[in-house]
């Protein structure tokens, strides 16, 4: 069996970056363990989370003063290039352990391969927002199921209970998608459903909740725009975006980074921005703890989509796929395997 593919062609985060201090700490990515530290000058670096001697884990070892980390078991230690030394054989050859790119932006800590050039890190701050905060959560499922849930809200009303409409508002939604070469597009109207966050919201009963977002592959992420508007096309004062990365960690589970962003619509309002970027990212977690909550219900769907019968709301679920295998994970049409069939991988 085939390990999951090795996406660390693109940057992905991975941790907070106030998370890594002077221990080492663990991570998983696409189904392979990789260990992050900082050198001695306070530099994150991530190696694999394997001494290439005995693959002991590095991320249960120690940092050293001189910044290099220590396997615990016999002491082999590596500078953030993964260059190793072996204290007991120190003419002993090949000693070096995998190591990945790290860079600390936006709070956190993203790795990609050592070759992957920085242009290719994601553009995902919106021009005029500002920048209210992040968290990360994890999703008990496989990527596919993670983001096929994420790419429709047709769930809205039986998953959630703040944003968005109710049950009875069905039949009222305005729904449009889609499909481009390397992204697909997805738009919501309809109601927003009554609720206690309405005044918190500044907004009115009867005002129409609008959800427009863009998934791209280079790694899996979403940015979602959420505003509200009158019955008469009136726009409430704020406008939300969320640029969501869904991070494989294994083929069972995924791990959510959150980044948030507001702009101010209506410059009368701008008072209420210091009250806002503390509320946005509060916000954000329910709603999207309300997903990870119920996604182990679902956990176990299959990464084919034959069988199923879709509906309108569900069009970019099957382009998606494609998207996913030929972006994401770089495989030709010809080789078209599910990769929640793939097998993890021990810490390579």
């Amino acid at each position: 069996m085939e390990p999951m593919p090795d996406v660390t062609r693109f940057f992905h985060p991975v941790l907070s970056a106030r998370e890594l201090r002077k221990k080492p700490l663990r991570i998983e990515l696409a189904g392979r363990a990789y260990a992050l530290f900082r050198d001695g000058t306070g530099k994150a670096a991530a190696l694999a989370d394997a001494c290439p001697h005995r693959f002991a884990p590095l991320s249960a070892g120690r940092v050293s003063k001189e910044g290099r980390l220590t396997c615990p078991y016999h002491g082999w230690n590596f500078d953030a290039e993964g260059h190793g030394r072996s204290p007991s054989q120190p003419d002993l050859k090949k000693c070096d352990a995998r190591a990945l790119q790290v860079v600390e932006r936006h709070g956190y800590l993203w790795v990609a391969s050592r070759d992957t050039p920085l242009s290719a890190f994601p553009d995902f701050a919106p021009e005029g927002h500002e920048a209210t905060g992040s968290f990360s959560m994890l999703f008990r499922a496989p990527l596919h199921v993670a983001l096929d849930n994420f790419s429709e809200d047709e769930h809205t009303p039986f998953v959630h209970t703040r944003l968005g409409w109710d049950d009875h508002d069905t039949s009222a939604i305005e729904f449009s998608a889609e499909n481009h070469e390397d992204h697909t597009e997805v738009h919501y109207r309809a109601p927003q459903r009554e609720s206690w966050l309405i005044q918190l919201l500044l907004l009115k009963k009867g005002d129409v909740f609008h959800n427009d977002w863009v998934t791209r592959f280079d790694p899996v992420r979403t940015s979602y725009s959420i505003h509200w508007r009158s019955p008469s096309g009136e726009p409430r004062p704020f406008l939300y975006h969320f640029a969501i990365f869904m991070v494989p960690e294994t083929e069972k589970t995924t791990r959510f980074h959150v980044f948030s962003f507001v702009k101010v619509l209506d410059p009368r309002f701008q008072p209420l921005l210091p009250v806002v970027r503390l509320a946005q990212p509060v916000l954000a977690w329910f709603e999207i703890r309300d997903d990870a909550l119920f996604i182990p219900t679902v956990a176990d769907t299959p990464y084919s989509l034959k069988g199923m019968r879709l509906g309108k709301y569900d069009k970019p679920l099957i382009y998606q796929r494609k998207l996913l295998e030929r972006i994401y994970y770089g495989q030709s049409p010809e080789e078209h395997v599910p990769p929640v069939s793939l097998v993890q991988s021990s810490g390579s």
